[in-house]
C-alpha cells in the first residue's frame, strides 16, 4: 500500500496524514499541494513528514508546503513547531544554509531606462558581485572583525558604510538576531566564512534583473512601493561557507545529543537535543550567527548593485529609488508567538525551504506594511517568472505563518545535466529576451527551469489555500549566476 492511500484530502489542495498512519506520530500531517503536485510527490518526502510529526514537543501540524521535495532529515519545504517545555532543536530541520533567502530591491526605473545598458549592467554586476563554487568576496577583514559579522549582521555592514540605514528597517529581524554568539561558531566555520563574505555563490543563488508585468492586488502593491514596469532586482544567496560549517558542526553533537538524552528518533537525520539542554542552545546561537552572517551577505550585495546601477547610468541610487522592499530567510529557527488551543505560546519554529508569511497586525512586520502583513518573496527559476505575496491571518492559523520558498527541485543537478545542454537554454533565454552571465556552462544546465517544479503552480497553490495571497509578478530581464 502506497503512503498516498493513507492521507485525505480536507479541502481544495490540502491533505492530512492522520495520525493514525505510524503510531510514533505526536501530531497530524499536513500537506499543501495541488492534485498534480500530490500525484508527482515522491513518497520519501511524505515519509519526512511522518517522522518529523513523531519529534517530542511537536504542535498542531507537521507541514508540507506547496514546494516540498526530499530533503535531509526534514523535507525541503517543510514547517514544524515545538513547544520549549518538551521540545527539541534540530539543524535538520535548518539544513545547511543558514538563512539561504531572498531580498527584492525596487527602483523608479522602466525597461526602456536601461534596456541600451542591460550588457554594460550585467558585466557591472558579474564583476562587482564575485560568486561561483569557493567564490570570494573583494574585502579583507580585520583580526576578529568576523565575530563583530555573526553577532550583528546588516547592521555591522551599514555601519562599515554598505547600504544605508533605512534598509534595516526592510529586513526580517532587521537583519540581526541579537541572541547571536560567535563564541558558539567554530574557528573553522569562521575561517570559511572570512573570505567569502560579500560573495553570491553558486547552485541556485543569483541576482536578477526583473521588470513588474503584472499587479494583482494595486492596494497592497502600493503599499509595498510596486508598480506595473517597475524594473526591481532580487538577490538570492545565504550563508556560504560559514553557514554550513556551523551546521555540520552541530549535527554531529547532535547525533550524540539524542543517544545521550535517550530521544527516540524515526530517521538518524533528525538528530536533535531538548529546548532547554546545552547542545540546542549552543546551536540556536550559533545557527543565529550564521543567519546574521547571511543578512550581511546580502546587505553587501545590495550595496554593490546600487554602485554598479550608478557607475553604469551615471544616477545616483537614491535618485532611482533604490530601496529595499524586504528581504525573508528560507532556513532557519525562530522564537515566535503563536496561537494554540486559544492561547498565546511561545514556539520554537523550524522552517527548512518555507518563507514566513506573517498577516496583518504583527509587531515582527515593518510598521509601513502592518496593516497589509509581511511581503513574502518567492523566486521562480533561471528564466520564470516570480513572485511577490503577502502574508495573511490564515497562514497564521493554519502554517505558523509559513508559505512556499521557491519552485522546489524535480531534478538533481546531476540529472539536468544530463537532461538540458547550456547552449540549449541560453537559446531558450535568448528567445525570451533574457541575457544570463554565469561562472560556468555546467551550472547554467544545473539550474535548467525544467529541472524545478511549476513556479506558477507553487504560487498559485499558496494563494488558493490563503496562506499567501498574491500581489505581484515579475519577470527576469537579465540574470548573473555563480
Amino acid at each position: 500500500m502506497s503512503i498516498k492511500d493513507n492521507i485525505n484530502k480536507i479541502r481544495e489542495n490540502v491533505w492530512e496524514i492522520p495520525g493514525t498512519y505510524n503510531k510514533k506520530m505526536r501530531a497530524t500531517g499536513r500537506l499543501y499541494i495541488d492534485d498534480e503536485g500530490f500525484e508527482n510527490l515522491e513518497e520519501g518526502a511524505i515519509d519526512q513528514i511522518a517522522n518529523v510529526a513523531c519529534l517530542p514537543g511537536i504542535q498542531k501540524f507537521s507541514i508540507g508546503l506547496p514546494d516540498i521535495h526530499f530533503g535531509y532529515g526534514f523535507p525541503i519545504g517543510g514547517v514544524a513547531a515545538f513547544s520549549p517545555n518538551n521540545g527539541i532543536i534540530s539543524p535538520g530541520g535548518v539544513g545547511f544554509d543558514i538563512n539561504c533567502g531572498v531580498r527584492m530591491i525596487r527602483t523608479n526605473l522602466t525597461q526602456e531606462d536601461i534596456q541600451d545598458k542591460m550588457d554594460e549592467l550585467l558585466d557591472a554586476l558579474f564583476k562587482n558581485i564575485p560568486s561561483g563554487v569557493g567564490s570570494k568576496g573583494k574585502i579583507t577583514l580585520k583580526e576578529n572583525e568576523i565575530n563583530d559579522v555573526l553577532d550583528y549582521g546588516a547592521k555591522w555592514a551599514v555601519e562599515n558604510g554598505y547600504g544605508w540605514q533605512e534598509d534595516l528597517t526592510f529586513l526580517e529581524e532587521n537583519g540581526c538576531i541579537e541572541d547571536a554568539d560567535s563564541t558558539k561558531v567554530s574557528d573553522k566555520a569562521k575561517k570559511r566564512g572570512i573570505p567569502q563574505l560579500g560573495s553570491l555563490g553558486s547552485g541556485n543563488h543569483f541576482i536578477e534583473i526583473q521588470k513588474v508585468t503584472d499587479i494583482y492586488d494595486e492596494e497592497i502593491a502600493k503599499v509595498f512601493g510596486i508598480k506595473e514596469g517597475m524594473i526591481t532586482i532580487m538577490i538570492h544567496t545565504g550563508s556560504r561557507g560559514c553557514g554550513h560549517q556551523v551546521c555540520s558542526d552541530y549535527l554531529r553533537k547532535m547525533d550524540r545529543a539524542y543517544k545521550k538524552y535517550k530521544i527516540d528518533i524515526p530517521d538518524r537525520q533528525l538528530a536533535c537535543a531538548p529546548y532547554d539542554s546545552d547542545e540546542a542552545q549552543d546551536y540556536l546561537k550559533a545557527m543565529y550567527a550564521a543567519a546574521n552572517y547571511a543578512w550581511a551577505n546580502r546587505q553587501m550585495i545590495t550595496h554593490w548593485v546600487r554602485e554598479s546601477f550608478e557607475n553604469v547610468l551615471s544616477k545616483d541610487a537614491k535618485d532611482m529609488n533604490m530601496g529595499v522592499i524586504y528581504d525573508v530567510a528560507h532556513n532557519i529557527v525562530k522564537e515566535e508567538t503563536h496561537e494554540i488551543k486559544g492561547n498565546n505560546s511561545d514556539l520554537i519554529v523550524h522552517r527548512k525551504g518555507a518563507t514566513r508569511a506573517f498577516g496583518p497586525g504583527r509587531n515582527e512586520i515593518p510598521e509601513e506594511y502592518r496593516d497589509v502583513g509581511q511581503p513574502v518573496l518567492i523566486p521562480g527559476t533561471m528564466g520564470t517568472a516570480s513572485y511577490v505575496l503577502h502574508g495573511t491571518d490564515i497562514a497564521m492559523e493554519e502554517t505558523f505563518g509559513s508559505t512556499a520558498h521557491g519552485a522546489g527541485r524535480l531534478l538533481s543537478r546531476t540529472q539536468a545535466k544530463k537532461d538540458y545542454s547550456s547552449e540549449e537554454i541560453e537559446k531558450d533565454l535568448e528567445s525570451k529576451g533574457i541575457k544570463i552571465k554565469a561562472t560556468s556552462k555546467n551550472v547554467i544546465a544545473e539550474e535548467a527551469s525544467g529541472a524545478y517544479k511549476d513556479i506558477d503552480g507553487v504560487v498559485k497553490t499558496s494563494d488558493t489555500t490563503g496562506i499567501a495571497k498574491i500581489v505581484a509578478k515579475v519577470v527576469p530581464i537579465a540574470v548573473t549566476k555563480g
